[in-house]
């Protein structure tokens, strides 16, 4: 029996002020979806990062798979598909299209129907922290594969998928400090095309205390700082160029920093990419 396998591939936009910069010190294309942040912070990264081209898939599956999260470097090239998802272009290709938002709470309980241009230009901004998570709307999956098709046709995935599961994609767009609070998150990826994205992750048996209609951003900026050492997630950023792998049955939450992001699961084939909006 074959079992699906969320793909989150995560397009992540962030920057920290006008602009961020790279390892050379020159401005990161940032794909016209830049928006200004003051989350300088990303945490420190307690998750193992591999290289691919020094990882069998026997490695993967046996190391990873089943038991831990793992950042994956030097996978495909989507450098024509970072190109598709800038701004200009998606507004060309998809702004009088439909799309299906979704609440920022745990659950995502209520959706609402919009054309992308209307969410890009009046809903994709950056979190507040006097704002729910069950009244803060973010466009991550409920995709139309028929009208996106010739966007997520482009896309390269991760090449490892585990048995007995076709991938599934999802497509989303985020801004600064918007996130899902904490969620049950079962093996995938989750790609950064833009900006950056920050995850929380605990293994099932040792649930954080959160409120499920409150933020990601309530829950960073009031509970995070406080945690005792026995209660601190695995977490790290990711960044372009960087896919997180997450295994099954983790309890997870993610942040975001004015983000593209694709997500990506060795199960049915279903497309998030997530830009700066709400998260």
């Amino acid at each position: 029996m074959v079992h699906s396998l969320r793909v989150l591939l995560v397009l992540l936009l962030i920057q920290l002020q006008s602009s961020f910069e790279s390892t050379n010190g020159s401005s990161v294309d940032d794909g016209g979806w830049g928006m200004e942040s003051s989350m300088g912070d990303e945490g420190e990264c307690n998750i193992e990062i591999r290289d691919v081209n020094f990882i069998t898939y026997t490695e993967f599956i046996k190391e990873y798979a089943y038991t831990k999260p793992v950042i994956l470097r030097g996978l495909a090239d989507n450098s024509n598909f970072r190109f598709l998802c800038s701004k200009s272009n998606l507004l060309k290709e998809y702004g009088q299209k439909t799309v299906r938002l979704s609440t920022a709470n745990t659950h995502s309980y209520n959706k609402v129907d919009v054309l992308f241009e209307e969410f890009v230009k009046f809903l994709l901004t950056p979190q507040s922290e006097d704002v729910l998570g069950s009244d803060t709307l973010y466009f991550f999956g409920d995709n139309n594969f028929t009208e996106w098709h010739s966007l997520f046709e482009e896309y390269k995935a991760p090449p490892y998928g585990l048995p007995h599961m076709s991938p599934a994609y999802s497509f989303g767009i985020a801004g600064p400090g918007t996130g899902v609070p904490f969620h049950w998150h079962g093996a995938g990826y989750s790609e950064v095309i833009y900006g950056r994205k920050r995850w929380f992750l605990y293994p099932p048996d040792l649930a954080p205390e959160f409120q499920p209609n409150h933020t990601t951003l309530s829950w960073v900026s009031l509970s995070y700082p406080n945690l005792e050492l026995h209660q601190m997630p695995v977490e790290c950023t990711i960044r372009p160029g960087e896919v997180m792998f997450t295994s099954l049955l983790l309890f997870g939450a993610v942040f975001s920093r004015s983000l593209v992001a694709c997500n990506t699961k060795p199960g049915h084939q279903r497309l998030y990419f997530n830009f700066p909006g709400l998260k």
